[in-house]
């Protein structure tokens, strides 16, 4: 049974997502699916998306598609298969123009955890993809919360870094308040995302939490400044 965008609460809708949370909330079929703008009769924007990344194995082989391939593909046709290539092509080119920032050090991750959460007034949590290289391969928004708490739903983090193809990741949530000092609950949760991760085959490599002007690590044998 088709779920139509229009269905789903309006919170959970990619577009109203996309503005609440940001792009790096969505994952790519999302994100295909706002470029779409609607699928057809019997698939919503969404599932002709997930089908269209499925169907191909990777975004780089779905960008390598030709035109005629994808506009003849039931559910897209000439104007979808043209947009949808043009956002691809630009997302080669961004890719090209700057190499992913690798993750070295602590602070390398600290300046990443900064830069996307410093400033905001509610705290959110930021999931760091990593290839094997430590390059970052995607930033991911899993939840957003109240202005003094944010919920870290381990089954999200792990999915998140899969979906992405990643080797390791690193988390990082924000403090409005200032207090740079992890509480028991950050000590909790880190601890049993680093377990999960393990069964997984995953690594984490730190989880930070971040203000404008600091960072320090929750994670139990962490240092933070």
């Amino acid at each position: 049974m088709t779920v139509r965008i229009a269905d789903l609460p309006k919170q959970e809708r990619p577009r109203e997502r996309l503005w609440r949370l940001g792009p790096g909330a969505l994952s790519h079929a999302e994100l295909i699916a706002l470029v779409l703008r609607e699928g057809h009769q019997g698939e919503s924007a969404v599932e002709l998306a997930s089908a269209l990344v499925a169907e191909h194995g990777t975004l780089i082989s779905l960008a390598s598609a030709t035109p005629e391939e994808l506009a003849a593909r039931r559910g897209m046709g000439p104007a979808k298969t043209a947009a949808l290539l043009a956002a691809l092509q630009l997302a080669h080119h961004l890719e090209a123009g700057e190499s992913p920032p690798a993750i070295r050090r602590i602070d390398d991750l600290a300046a990443v955890a900064q830069r996307e959460l410093g400033n905001l007034r509610r705290e959110r949590v930021l999931v760091v993809v990593l290839d094997a290289g430590n390059r970052v391969r995607r930033l991911v928004v899993i939840s957003e919360g109240s202005v003094d708490r944010s919920l870290l739903p381990v089954r999200e983090v792990l999915n998140a870094v899969l979906r992405n193809d990643g080797v390791a990741f690193a988390l990082a949530h924000n403090h409005p308040s200032g207090d740079l000092t992890p509480s028991p609950q950050d000590f909790r949760a880190t601890t049993q995302v680093i377990e999960a991760a393990r069964i997984v085959g995953l690594r984490l490599l730190d989880h930070l939490i971040v203000t404008a002007r600091g960072w320090a690590s929750s994670s139990p044998d962490g240092r933070g400044r």
